[in-house]
Formats: C-alpha cells, structure tokens, sequence
C-alpha cells in the first residue's frame, strides 16, 4: 500500500487532494492545524477503505515543522508521496499589513515547504522512489505582493529540485492554479465576486490534473487551457 501525506488537507485543496487519493487505493497522512476538520477528512478517507493517519500541526511554528519532517524521515513508515499544499492570503497589501503576518505567510509557504520536501527528498531519493507534488500558482507571473513572490519561489524551487532529481527514481511536480473555488479568498478577506464564472476552476479539475502529471513524472502542470494561456501571454508582457 503506497502511502500520501497532504498538508492543508483540512479544507480546498487539501481536502479534494485526500479524497482523490484515497478513492484510488492510497493510505493518506492529513496535516493541518484544525485537528477537528482533519479528523473529518480522515473518515471520509477511511470510508472509502485506506488508512488515515491525523496529524494535527502548525506550519507557522518551527517545532511543529520538525514533527512533522521527522514523521517523513521514519524509516519505517516510508512516504511515498508529499503534496505541499498549505498556505493563506493576507488580503492586504505588504505594507497595509503587519510584519507579523507577513512573517507567518513565509514561514508556513516557503520556508516549510523547504524544510518537509528536504526530509522526504532525502528518504525518497533512499529508497530510489517517490514523488513531491508542490502548489504554486498562476500568481507566480504577477507582481502583486509577498504572496506572488511566495509562489514565485515555490514554483523556481521545485523546478531546480527536479533537475537535480533526474535518474534517482524520484521525481518532483509543480503545479499552477488560477482561481479555485475554495475558501481560501474569503478566509483572506478578498472579495472576488466581480470575477465572471469562467475564470474559477474546480478544485476536482486542479487535483485530479496535477495528481496525474505527478504520477507521469511531470515537472510542471497549469490546469485548464485558458490559465496555460494566460501563462505564456503574461511572460511576453513587461
């Protein structure tokens, strides 16, 4: 039985990503903060007859970091696939918000993401398989805040971590949504209710695209045509 961890998997795309893997046979690893959520997701995994380990933790907070890349490192209990997917909005500009905030965004986007893709790299590249499956953004392109720069780094990083991966049997996947539907914006504060239909995607369509090209090895993939589009044109723009 292969076995996923999925951080942010209390909510969004955390939650679609634990669904999918356990429909298809995978034993799954839930982290977040909301340990009440993620017992929710648990069992819904659990109903679908794979294993759900709960694993209540902070991404903000160094120590709970540490707990969480020692559970990767287990020898014992191998990972076989670790999808980066935590993060958070401000809904304010850099210097509208405090460096508090702004602090805590980088902590849990970038600098945990470093450190849990860092000890499953090294048990992956070990046991010579695995795969990391990182959540950028369509954002990367834009210069809009600390949050574009956040997955702007997400999206640099993964790709040299896949060059430096080749022929280990490990590979490494960066995926770059648009607007998803999820409650990420309204937990951010940022009313985007004046964005016709068209430009939201389900977060089914960006899970199941990205699970895809992580299991084919892919290094980057943007769901939907129309955001592959809006990729190309915004790097022919100033």
């Amino acid at each position: 039985m292969t076995t996923a961890m999925v951080t942010g998997a209390s909510a969004g795309l955390g939650s679609e990503y634990v669904k999918q893997l356990a429909a298809t046979g995978w034993d799954v690893i839930v982290v977040a903060r909301d340990a009440a959520r993620l017992e929710e997701a648990a069992q819904r995994a659990r109903g679908q007859g794979v294993t759900a380990e709960v694993f209540p933790a902070d991404l903000g907070v160094r120590a709970d970091v540490e707990r969480v890349a020692e559970r990767l490192r287990d020898p014992a209990r191998p990972v076989d696939l670790l999808v980066n997917n935590a993060g958070m909005g401000t809904g304010r500009g850099f210097l509208e918000s405090d460096l508090e905030t702004q602090d805590r965004n980088l902590e849990v986007m970038v600098r945990a993401l470093m450190v849990l893709t860092h000890a499953a790299g090294e048990a992956m590249v070990a046991r010579g398989s695995g795969s990391i499956l990182n959540v950028s953004s369509i954002a990367a392109r834009t210069a809009s805040g600390t949050y574009s720069a956040h997955k702007a780094w997400v999206d640099t990083f993964t790709r040299g971590l896949a060059r430096r991966l080749r022929g280990t049997g490990v590979t490494a996947t960066v995926v770059r949504p648009g607007l998803v539907r999820t409650e990420f914006h309204d937990r951010a504060g940022l009313d985007f209710s004046d964005k016709p239909s068209f430009v939201w995607l389900k977060t089914e369509t960006v899970v199941r695209s990205s699970l895809r090209a992580a299991k084919k090895g892919r290094v980057t993939v943007i769901p939907s045509l129309r955001y592959k589009l809006a990729w190309v044109i915004s790097s022919l723009l100033p």
